[in-house]
């Protein structure tokens, strides 16, 4: 009997999710746990086999020894003895039926009992056909009204759900690593917004090669944490996943994966764009194909006209043959890219992951962190980082343990005998509160023992735009040199920026002792691309940050190096590219 691999098992711990969550009470904490253990499982690089034989799946941060039992029973017997209770418990087709609202599990159950009805699209026929209202307890507005919730329902689902990227990533990851798996795979590569590194993703977009590309889809489509094919072709399906995201993915040949990948990075506006320059210059840019336009004349013949498809290898093919300078996916938004690319004038210089020598921004347990000044030193250390910087919130920040003079001067000691135990060099820092009237929440005299200042605000988020800008700017006129930290104080799907003159507060930074920062933490992703722009071309210096509140949110680096990155930074404007020593001598407070 072939045994359970980890994406069904993940699907299996997923329904079990779904069922607990159903049961409510008590279960719910239960749920998460399952939740928690599905996306774990799903992420596991490789075969779990070889986890479950050795019994190390406790060894995966969110697997318990309950958890684990019920994995290795799933993988060693294709089944959960879990699974199977919960389900004796629920009439068949629950999870499905109970998110159409106000369908109760005992509703849900007189229309399985009465009807056979397993699934929404069972219901909506049985109510069409007017026999929903013969079941007891149902009328003729009950029936009306559940065909109302179904073309809701079914509205609700075309809606585009959007993911915060570093989400996105992960379940991206879990199509692709199945997608390796399929037989006769060439090439598979991320596109769309997922590739242009954009604060949310709404549709997971993936393009696959080989010869011949039809078996690509096929496979994929039995991919176990799909729960819903929306659209497909022999080359293209739409699905959706356990989580609710929409994955799309295009397979071809391998000679034609790099334009498809060009095609499907987009964005729309970049494509289009670009088709009209290919045609200006006799070229035809389409889907399928970049071809020349040609003539031919024959004797006693008029002339003739044809294409001819260019040889396209690589994406960044695509360019030269436009006479443009290529252009990275995060910068493709027809945004002023595609002229600077024709003009020659694009930075070709652009910060990269490799480039960055220092954490900036990082929490410990003195504040509102999860792990110690050691524990976070020796993650970063593990990273190839050259320094770190210890940047605990200050006084004003009573609800997450802001350290007064007391406590800080403890850290300061404790920063000092870890410093003996580790390589990288630790530097001394605060993220210190802007107040209302912009002065920082430590007197100037304690600023300046710092290593590090970060400037943030943490409050007063609905103050008028001319106050805020008024706050800002003083705060940036301070005498100590400060970042400016997570700029406009957004929080991507739940909170707007606030409300000030950013182009007033760049210009008073572009004459202060200030630098801005880049923030990496996926929910804030502050400042804007944008903004970015702006400040740099009044030679603003930047500080690309982790805002780590763990040692795991150190890979938040990555999200703050894409969103630099699409703001067009350059190596040399990110301070923390500079060694230890070069670093700490351009942010020192005094």
């Amino acid at each position: 009997m072939d045994k359970l691999d980890k994406f069904a098992i993940a699907a299996a711990l997923q329904e079990i999710s779904s069922l607990l969550e159903l049961k409510g009470g008590v279960s719910r904490f239960k749920a998460r746990a399952y939740q928690t253990g599905a996306r774990a499982i799903a992420a596991v690089p490789g075969d779990i086999g070889k986890l479950i034989q050795d019994n190390r799946l406790t060894l995966i941060p969110g697997i318990g020894n309950a958890l684990a039992s019920q994995i290795k029973q799933l993988h060693l017997t294709r089944s959960s003895s879990v699974l199977e209770g919960l389900k004796k418990e629920f009439p068949p087709g629950i999870i499905e039926l109970s998110g159409l609202p106000g369908l109760s599990i005992v509703k849900i159950a007189k229309l399985h009992e009465g009807l056979g009805v397993t699934s929404i699209a069972e219901l909506q026929a049985a109510a069409e056909a007017g026999r929903v209202r013969n079941v007891k307890g149902f009328g003729a507005k009950t029936e009306q009204r559940l065909l109302e919730l179904i073309a809701d329902h079914d509205r609700d689902h075309k809606i585009e759900k959007r993911f915060h990227i570093h989400h996105a990533q992960r379940i991206g990851a879990q199509a692709l690593d199945y997608l390796q798996a399929a037989p006769g795979l060439e090439e598979v590569s991320y596109a769309g917004s997922l590739r242009r590194w954009k604060e949310t993703v709404g549709t997971i977009r993936i393009v696959a090669s080989s010869n011949p590309p039809e078996g690509l889809v096929e496979h994929f489509l039995r991919f176990p944490l799909i729960v819903n094919v929306e659209d497909q072709t022999e080359t293209t399906c739409t699905v959706h996943m356990a989580e609710g995201a929409r994955v799309s993915l295009r397979a071809v040949e391998l000679n034609q994966f790099a334009l498809a990948l060009f095609w499907e990075t987009g964005s729309e506006a970049h494509v289009n764009k670009l088709q009209e320059i290919a045609s200006r210059k006799g070229l035809d840019l389409n889907r399928q194909s970049l071809q020349i336009k040609i003539n031919r004349a024959k004797k006693g013949k008029s002339l003739s006209s044809g294409r001819r498809p260019l040889e396209i290898r690589n994406e960044s093919d695509v360019y030269p043959l436009l006479h443009m300078q290529y252009v990275p996916p995060e910068l493709r938004e027809d945004d002023g890219e595609i002229e600077a690319a024709l003009n020659k004038t694009l930075p070709e210089d652009l910060v990269t992951l490799a480039d960055i020598q220092g954490m900036v921004h990082c929490h410990t347990t003195y504040s509102d962190g999860k792990h110690s000044i050691e524990e976070m030193a020796r993650a970063a250390e593990a990273m190839g980082m050259k320094y770190l910087t210890i940047t605990d919130h200050s006084p004003t920040a009573f609800y997450a343990g802001g350290l007064k003079l007391d406590r800080l001067q403890r850290q300061w000691d404790e920063i000092g005998e870890t410093q003996e135990k580790v390589k990288i060099k630790l530097l001394k820092g605060t993220e210190s509160d802007i107040l209302s009237d912009g002065r920082l929440d430590y007197p100037d005299d304690v600023l300046e023992k710092f290593d590090v200042v970060i400037a943030s605000i943490h409050s007063r988020y609905k103050m008028d735009s001319e106050k805020m800008t008024k706050c800002l700017v003083n705060a940036m006129r301070q005498p100590v040199f400060k970042i400016w930290g997570h700029a406009l104080g957004r929080l991507i799907q739940r909170r707007p920026p606030f409300e000030c003159d950013v182009e007033r507060v760049l210009d008073v930074i572009a004459e202060s002792r200030a630098a801005i920062e880049v923030n990496g933490d996926p929910y804030r992703l502050d400042m804007e691309p944008r903004w970015i722009r702006e400040a740099r071309k009044r030679k603003i210096r930047f500080v690309i940050s982790v805002d780590a509140h763990s040692a795991g949110a150190l890979n938040n680096l990555k999200y703050g190096v894409a969103m630099a990155r699409r703001g067009w930074l350059r190596q040399g404007e990110v301070l923390n590219t500079l060694g230890a020593k070069a670093f700490a001598k351009a942010v020192r407070p005094a």
